[in-house]
């Protein structure tokens, strides 16, 4: 069986890389779904750019590839200003902040990818520049020691984090406007395809950009990937259309189900139905049973699971729910940790 990791990660592959960036959109208008996020951006954006001011910092927070990254280039475009892309694990001391912001034009967008992971020194650093635009440093040691302050441009920072719970309170507070990014519905995701098979000149049929759509897990970076396989199969096995049919087909191969399930997907419902009476079961025995990662379980797996309502948390593990059960075609009834099969 093909291992499907990779496709359904939403986490950016090496792949992504240069494909990302030939189907991005460059501005508010040709970015498809987040309404309200759109919404409002057009609002703050309209409005420093009639004061001639700096865009208060922003705060990005979801999942993986809903499109944070790409929302802080068209922050930058449509404010008419230039970007720095950097990440929070790569920012390791005070000075290696300072270097950046030092280069840095008034209004420029700084983005800072997942910032959860900033050190604790370079957080501190960050605290002056975010409200002041200053920097402080002390030279020398005792009775010799100076401070000396260092004025920065006015800038904006844009940060993104997939796990916002862990911020501290004092950098959380210090953004002024903070959205958090949804899962895409289908027809978001069949329009994101649709822009995509045009970029990309693939010949696509509206009901096999929706059969990709209903399989993409409710993430763009999903559906793109999608998008490129079934492109290979077509143009292999078939005339090179993508009809609903041959999308059926090609995610058939590639052990994608109706839903966007996996392989693996499948196999953890049907583990903590069949070996644990559906649950709960804790996260760390789950994962000896399927001879897997926990932190690949909690990561990958779950929040998609947990997202369309097949999987619960509780405090003593996790557990499967009815709709569950009845994707996999298995009753609800439990006796003393066994369930049965539907008649």
């Amino acid at each position: 069986m093909p291992d499907s990791r990779n496709l359904i990660s939403k986490e950016k592959q090496l792949e992504d890389e240069h494909v990302e960036v030939s189907l991005r959109p460059n501005y508010l208008h040709e970015y498809i779904g987040q309404e309200v996020v759109k919404e409002n951006l057009n609002v703050f954006i309209e409005a420093a750019r009639q004061r001639g001011d700096a865009l208060d910092h922003i705060l990005l927070s979801g999942p993986p590839g809903l499109g944070k990254t790409t929302l802080a280039h068209i922050i930058a475009n449509e404010l008419g200003t230039s970007i720095r892309v950097t990440s929070g694990p790569a920012i390791e001391r005070a000075g290696d902040l300072v270097a950046i912001l030092t280069n840095l034009e008034d209004r420029d967008v700084l983005f800072i990818d997942e910032i959860h992971r900033l050190s604790h020194v370079a957080e501190e650093a960050l605290y002056p520049a975010m409200e002041d635009f200053s920097y402080d440093w002390v030279a020398g040691r005792g009775p010799q020691a100076r401070t000396y302050r260092l004025k920065l441009p006015k800038f904006t920072l844009i940060a993104a984090t997939t796990r916002s719970g862990l911020l501290t309170s004092p950098l959380r507070d210090r953004f002024g406007i903070n959205f958090r990014l949804e899962y895409y519905t289908d027809e978001d995701l069949y329009q994101v395809v649709e822009r995509s098979a045009k970029i990309l000149d693939i010949p696509l049929h509206k009901d096999g950009g929706m059969e990709i759509a209903r399989r993409s897990r409710g993430t763009p970076r999903i559906a793109n990937r999608l998008l490129r396989r079934v492109r290979d199969f077509a143009q292999v096995r078939k005339d090179g259309e993508i009809s609903r049919e041959v999308a059926a087909e090609a995610l058939a191969m590639l052990d994608i189900d109706e839903m966007g399930l996996d392989r693996l997907d499948r196999q953890i419902l049907l583990t903590v139905i069949e070996n644990y009476g559906g649950g709960p079961v804790g996260l760390s025995t789950l994962a000896a049973s399927l001879s897997e990662d926990p932190g690949t379980l909690e990561d990958v797996y779950e929040p998609y699971l947990l997202q369309i309502g097949f999987l619960e948390r509780t405090p003593r593990g996790r557990s499967v729910t009815a709709k569950a059960m009845e994707y996999m075609g298995k009753s609800g009834a439990r006796s003393q940790g066994r369930l049965f099969e539907r008649p």
